[in-house]
């Protein structure tokens, strides 16, 4: 079977020895993305220092500026991974709730269940990937529990976590598996209306937001190349490089200031 690039353990039929996934952990990026995002910090300083400082020695002093930029892109990153996990398991839950409703006990459920998420999301899906490695586990006589408990620690979310118990110890206990699925399913469906209202009342004034952080550093491009005479006296000097540290110092706090603005965990 053809490997994924993100998952390089991941062998579909082999005998596990412990409990361990393919995948570490959701809430860890791999090289290329550090590569990406080192090279977006880089080109986003040198941009600052030609429209803020025009020095060679200056895109030095902008390093801990492109530190702050990846430490920001990474939580970015890392936030949208798992609001994706958590919509594939939402629908995860109503195909295990179909396969149980059908008869299926809840190991064969899970079989269904990823043939079901690999109609919808493909075969590098994140959540069809834990599923099938799942399903292999289970062939090889891993406990459905420590599986569960294995997908809740890594997933750092916290519904996949309380469901991944809440279903442990209905299985033991002996609960009316429909059930449970059904009041799952039904909480994550309000968080998710909940969530897109507050997104939807929110698109404008993210939009407002991102034009307002680019318009200063438009302003100050369209002045260097329509009069670059205007803003050579804060070029090369002790007086200018101070002015522009505290615009750029300004600028940054503004920025920042308006991303919390537009952003509401749910």
């Amino acid at each position: 079977m053809k490997k994924f690039s993100f998952h390089p353990m991941f062998q579909p039929k082999r005998a596990p020895d412990s409990v361990k996934t393919p995948f570490c952990s959701y809430q860890k990026l791999s090289r290329l993305y550090w590569i990406r995002f080192t090279g977006e910090a880089c080109l986003l300083c040198i941009v600052i220092n030609h429209l803020f400082y025009q020095k060679a020695l200056a895109f030095l002093f902008l390093l801990p500026l492109a530190a702050c930029y990846i430490f920001q892109r990474k939580k970015q990153e890392l936030k949208h991974r798992k609001n994706r996990l958590w919509l594939q398991f939402r629908d995860a839950l109503s195909a295990l709730q179909v396969s149980i409703s059908a008869g299926y006990s809840l190991e064969n459920a899970i079989k269904e269940t990823r043939k079901d998420l690999e109609r919808i999301y493909g075969k590098k899906g994140e959540m069809v990937l834990e599923f099938y490695y799942m399903e292999i586990q289970l062939e090889h006589g891993v406990s459905i529990d420590k599986l569960l408990n294995s997908l809740g620690s890594r997933s750092g979310i916290e519904d996949i976590q309380n469901f991944s118990q809440i279903l442990i110890q209905s299985k033991k206990m002996g609960g009316n598996m429909r059930r449970i699925l059904q009041e799952c399913i039904a909480s994550m469906e309000e968080q998710m209306d909940v969530k897109k209202e507050i997104q939807a009342m929110l698109a404008s004034r993210r939009l407002e937001q991102r034009i307002m952080s680019i318009l200063p550093l438009g302003i100050i491009l369209y002045m260097q190349l329509s009069s670059p005479s205007f803003l050579s006296v804060l070029y090369g000097n002790p007086v200018g490089i101070g002015i522009m540290t505290l615009c750029l110092g300004i600028y940054l706090f503004a920025y920042q200031w308006g991303e919390r603005l537009v952003e509401i965990e749910i």
